[in-house]
């Protein structure tokens, strides 16, 4: 009796695992596989995957699998509320590398900046996870790969390279465990999205890559994200406020924890584009290795940076050519207003009507527990004396030391009005326009590899209230 008990438990089960294997049985599971998708890495399954996704938000939510061992080519799809996209180990999303197809612009009416190829807007409860992942197909919309870097292709007012994940006004985000990798442009750009959890994303561009962002928070609050590990030919993480979506207000309460990154641009940067306010924000536990530039600060708006930890962190630069922004500064902080220019996308730079702008304070910034390795010094500067302000350096130690062919004696204020470049010789902190600037416990090392432009410890002009004290 107690046999027959047994073989019927176990067919009852073997028939309840049958059945969550159909996307309109028990679970609410949509395999893409169900709905045409062919993972052949040829197909386009674009429409097998949104009838996966349309389906699982008609049946009022469920989980979308993405089978594993599979690369499922595609190109456009937009996600839906109370869906799981999950990616099962060894399965990848490949996009489409058809330009033809990517019409969807990431920035609305500003067409200038790439176009979306996961999308999604004015969702609630979604979440990106599993062991699979999601592939750019990057290196497929570039030109001609040069030493440094890849060319990219000539355009007009209408840029065809398409952003990895775009998410517009989503309320209870997860993104989890997934490897986004090879992005044409920026990786995972949030924008107003609230109430965010990013854990154990990898990020793997082609640090030859241009315009390739790790993770973009635009207009976001209440976001956490920690233990990822993030390769990126710009900045890896970036905190903003773009002018084309102004209407969903200021970037708060963000913390970043327990994250590598490496970037030939800034592996963390507040800014550029800052049109409302960046305000309690916290860095912890971080390492940073072969960037161009480690912290930067880099006010070129009218936006306002404040309340800014950054404690616990390994920071190692160097240099790298003109094509990356930055020349190897540990720290950056600064606030000039932006160049007027003929850029693709210029007139979404300054507000409506105005062919001029300006840029705002940053204020309360606070570094706590530094370790910076860099071929170059600390850089803080801005256009008035005022703009920049209340910066706390506290054991902040800094070793300096000559390790590529780059010419160094130089700092790099890109993009701003007048000369993008600072030709001085190089100090361990360089203090141009600013006030309230107190440093105390620091130690400042220089290397074997010493150079001819090397100085001093410090250089200030046109400043008030600097405390400069080193440990000796």
């Amino acid at each position: 009796m107690k046999r027959v008990n047994i073989l019927s438990i176990l067919f009852c089960t073997l028939l309840l695992l049958t059945a969550c294997n159909n996307h309109n049985q028990v679970g609410n599971i949509y395999n893409i596989e169900d709905y045409g998708a062919k993972g052949d890495g040829k197909t386009d399954n674009a429409k097998a995957i949104q009838k996966a996704i349309d389906a699982c938000n008609k049946a009022g939510g469920g989980t979308v699998i993405i089978p594993a061992g599979k690369t499922f080519m595609c190109g456009p799809i937009h996600l839906a509320s109370n869906m799981d996209l999950h990616l099962e180990p060894n399965s990848r999303l490949l996009a489409n590398p058809n330009e033809d197809i990517y019409k969807e612009s990431a920035f609305g009416p500003n067409e200038g900046e790439g176009m979306m190829w996961i999308s999604g807007k004015d969702l609630i409860n979604l979440s990106i996870s599993g062991m699979g992942k999601i592939d750019g197909n990057g290196v497929a919309f570039m030109g001609k790969e040069l030493d440094d870097s890849f060319e990219l292709k000539p355009i007009t007012d209408f840029d065809p390279r398409p952003h990895v994940l775009t998410l517009i006004n989503v309320n209870k985000l997860n993104i989890k465990d997934v490897t986004f990798k090879n992005a044409a442009y920026w990786t995972v750009h949030l924008v107003g999205c609230y109430d965010v959890v990013i854990d154990g994303v990898r990020i793997l561009n082609n640090l030859k890559i241009r315009n390739g962002d790790g993770i973009d928070l635009d207009h976001c609050r209440k976001v956490m994200i920690s233990n990822c590990f993030i390769e990126s030919g710009d900045d890896c993480i970036c905190l903003k406020n773009r002018r084309e979506y102004q209407e969903y207000g200021s970037c708060e309460d963000i913390v970043v924890t327990n994250c590598i990154m490496t970037s030939r641009s800034c592996a963390v940067k507040i800014g550029s584009e800052n049109v409302d306010k960046i305000n309690n924000v916290l860095f912890t536990n971080c390492i940073i290795r072969d960037s161009n530039r480690g912290i930067g600060i880099q006010n070129r708006d009218e936006g306002t940076v404040t309340n800014v930890v950054f404690s616990n962190m390994l920071v190692d630069c160097m240099y790298y050519s003109d094509v990356w922004w930055g020349k190897a500064e540990p720290i950056y902080i600064t606030s000039y207003p932006r160049a007027v220019g003929n850029h693709k996308d210029a007139g979404w730079r300054f507000p409506k009507g105005a062919v001029d702008g300006y840029s705002g304070e940053v204020s309360n910034i606070y570094f706590n527990n530094i370790k910076c390795t860099s071929e170059n010094g600390i850089f803080i500067g801005g256009d008035e004396i005022d703009k920049i302000n209340n910066i706390y350096f506290d054991k902040v130690d800094l070793t300096l030391y000559k390790r590529t062919p780059y010419a160094g004696g130089v700092y790099d204020k890109r993009p701003c009005k007048g000369q993008g470049f600072v030709y001085d010789k190089t100090y361990a902190f360089y203090i141009d326009t600013a006030s309230n600037i107190d440093i105390s416990d620091c130690t400042i090392t220089w290397g074997d590899t010493k150079p001819d432009y090397a100085a001093g410890d410090i250089k200030q002009q046109n400043t008030t209230g600097v405390n400069f004290k080193t440990k000796k």
